[in-house]
């Protein structure tokens, strides 16, 4: 069988399978995170407590694909040409979580988590708000939900409003950094997030940090993106293949791993989760961002199920947590748990993974298709 590089070849670049492969098993561990999520009453008994790691992994693959196609081309595009790719690659689904989190708050009745009921107006504030991740601050009208999410009517948005911004720090003076200027920033943005770990300012010793814009929350969600991303450029800058034998399975069962197991220490030991989340960011996520990078794929159907996972990556990731609220409202109303509601959560598992492809083929790629078409294509 004739060896197929690490990356299938589009018209411009080799794209690298395997790590589309780990952001994909990387999204199905957000789910699962967020599925126990619903069980427990703190982060301190959260049985599947690292899903929110994943963010961090996103954000480091996100800076290492960004450098690598972007950081040889700037003599032929634009500023604006960047950005009219990012913003046809990510809104069109943005835009489809904020109307999915809108329809599953009016299923719930329109009403905060403590009763109070939300105007129409309100709701409709705080969907114009999600599409445009234009962030609300706790106790602000938008704020539909009272529990201080940046975007109520879809969690996870909030990712995305960093992702934002460190495609603009990119496109305006990172790019323009040196190796060594760009490694010194990485340095300090790693300190940085070690010493906000460290202090505990999140207040539960973790880095699961950035979903709100209260307590300290969008300090936390920029560090954790300046030091990600910057450190997925860098890798990206160094990169030399080093030869490592199944790559992909090493990669993924780290994944899951470190992503599920419970809080680290315990309510009078916070410093070890505080360590915990550090050295995964820190340190291992980026070694197995260089593996998945240094694989190669030689099966053709392994490079089919990396693709699979690739695709279904973003789509699962934004478009799950609208189900989420109202698997998270029965399970509280009628006070439930795991062991009688197991069968539903895989439901909601497999309910979500349908929801997600689904919204890509019928949605997302036939949306960008005609975007691309329309604003790139000369």
């Amino acid at each position: 069988m004739q060896k197929v590089s690490t990356a299938a070849y589009s018209n411009t670049k080799p794209h690298y399978l395997i790590l589309d492969g780990l952001r994909g098993v990387a999204a199905l561990m957000v789910i699962w995170y967020h599925i126990f999520e619903g069980y427990a009453t703190s982060p301190f008994d959260q049985k599947f407590n690292h899903g929110y790691l994943a963010v961090d992994f996103f954000f480091i693959l996100s800076g290492f694909v960004i450098g690598y196609a972007y950081d040889d081309r700037w003599k032929k595009i634009t500023s604006w040409d960047f950005f009219k790719r990012r913003l046809i690659r990510l809104q069109p689904m943005i835009i489809l979580g904020a109307l999915f989190g809108a329809a599953s708050f009016c299923l719930q009745g329109s009403v905060q988590w403590d009763g109070t009921k939300i105007s129409l107006s309100m709701v409709m504030l705080a969907t114009l708000l999600t599409m445009f991740l234009i962030p609300v601050a706790p106790g602000a009208g938008g704020e539909v939900r009272g529990n201080g999410e940046m975007f109520p009517l879809n969690g996870p948005s909030w990712s995305l409003f960093f992702e934002y911004i460190g495609y603009v720090m990119y496109a305006l003076f990172i790019r323009r950094l040196s190796t060594k200027a760009l490694t010194v920033l990485v340095v300090l943005a790693g300190i940085g997030l070690a010493t906000f770990s460290f202090l505990n300012i999140s207040g539960f010793g973790n880095l699961g940090v950035g979903w709100s814009i209260g307590s300290y929350g969008y300090i936390g969600g920029f560090l954790r993106l300046l030091f990600s991303f910057t450190m997925g450029l860098l890798i990206s800058r160094k990169f030399k293949p080093v030869k490592i034998k199944g790559s992909f399975l090493i990669c993924a069962l780290s994944v899951i791993v470190l992503m599920s197991i419970p809080y680290v220490g315990g309510q009078n030991a916070m410093w070890m989760n505080c360590l915990y989340d550090s050295v995964c960011i820190i340190l291992i996520f980026p070694v197995l961002v260089y593996i998945g990078a240094s694989g190669d794929v030689t099966d053709p159907n392994s490079a089919k199920l990396y693709t699979f996972l690739g695709d279904l990556s973003y789509p699962l990731y934004i478009i799950h947590y609208p189900l989420m609220y109202l698997f998270y409202s029965w399970l509280w109303t009628n006070k439930l748990t795991f062991a009688q509601t197991w069968p539903v959560a895989i439901a909601m598992f497999f309910g979500s993974v349908a929801l997600g492809y689904a919204s890509l083929k019928l949605y997302d790629e036939p949306v960008r298709r005609w975007l691309t078409k329309k604003f790139l294509t000369k």
